[in-house]
């Protein structure tokens, strides 16, 4: 009887040992689908440690060998080395007089001269703004006594062409022409008379660059050979540009010098060899 009145609640009594049943069983996490609440499972190959991060590939000098890590460390300290002594070398060559240039002047300037000469005219209050052509001619004695007088040479006219579309111009035909007439100029009066003893030295030197031009566009015959050149200077003044109210003249001016003999000491080496060949052509020919 009393079993049956502790069941009359309804349905059949359960015995006082049976084990609790929990009211719902919770899905295990990796059962759970993306989204439903649950934590997504981790990737497959996710990173679980520091060893796991691969290793980045070198680059640069730290990619070569140690045999090439030494040349280019090398070859590195050179170009350093001879950018830091070009640098010197120029800021002895522009900087005033002092105790290292006048010790080692000689050596400062045979680095720069010619090809890393300093030029400041660009930074001049007026620079230059003229076009100067030095043209030659020259009077040849030929073999029987007469004498023939050439056409003008616009020898900066030549120098220029050679230069023009060439990416790589040689200094002489930059500089050559250019600074010795420069240098004429600077020795001599109006009158072309020179005013000093560099005054005849740039006579000379301007001498024998006209006859070495000469002896390549007048090709002398057996018994020719030069008596006297004759040099003058056209200048013509740069047209200023169309938006300045600058009034230049620009009609050229002719600066004719006078007629120079010719000296053997002159002559280009070439020349010189040949009219030796021709007077002791002449004397063995007088001697017969």
């Amino acid at each position: 009887m009393d079993a049956y009145d502790k069941g009359s609640g309804g349905g059949a009594a359960e015995p006082d040992d049976a084990p609790a049943v929990p009211d719902a069983v919770p899905a295990r996490p990796e059962a759970l689908p993306a989204g439903a609440g649950g934590t997504p499972a981790p990737p497959d190959h996710a990173p679980t440690g520091p060893d796991d991060t691969p290793a980045q590939p070198s680059s640069g000098i730290a990619a070569l060998s140690r045999g090439p890590q030494v040349v280019a460390a090398l070859v590195l300290a050179a170009v350093v080395v001879g950018v830091c002594v070009h640098v010197g070398m120029l800021f002895l060559h522009v900087a005033p007089s002092n105790t290292v240039t006048k010790k080692h002047g000689g050596t400062v300037d045979d680095w720069v001269y010619p090809e890393f000469e300093q030029n400041w005219k660009l930074f001049a209050p007026n620079p230059l703004q003229q076009n100067v052509a030095v043209q030659v001619r020259a009077q040849i004695r030929t073999a029987d006594g007469v004498g023939r007088t050439t056409r003008w040479y616009d020898l900066s006219a030549q120098d220029g062409a050679a230069i023009d579309h060439n990416l790589l111009p040689s200094h002489t035909q930059q500089n050559e022409l250019r600074r010795g007439w420069d240098f004429f100029v600077a020795t001599h009066d109006a009158q072309n008379r020179p005013t000093g003893l560099r005054g005849e030295l740039s006579e000379r030197y301007i001498r024998r660059i006209v006859l070495l031009r000469l002896d390549r566009h007048e090709p002398l015959a057996r018994g020719e050979a030069f008596d006297q050149v004759q040099v003058r200077s056209r200048t013509t003044a740069v047209r200023p540009p169309e938006w300045s109210d600058e009034r230049i003249n620009t009609k050229p001016v002719l600066r004719v010098l006078p007629w120079w003999s010719v000296t053997p000491a002159d002559l280009p080496l070439a020349g010189e060899d040949r009219a030796r060949r021709d007077v002791a052509a002449d004397r063995t020919e007088g001697a017969r």
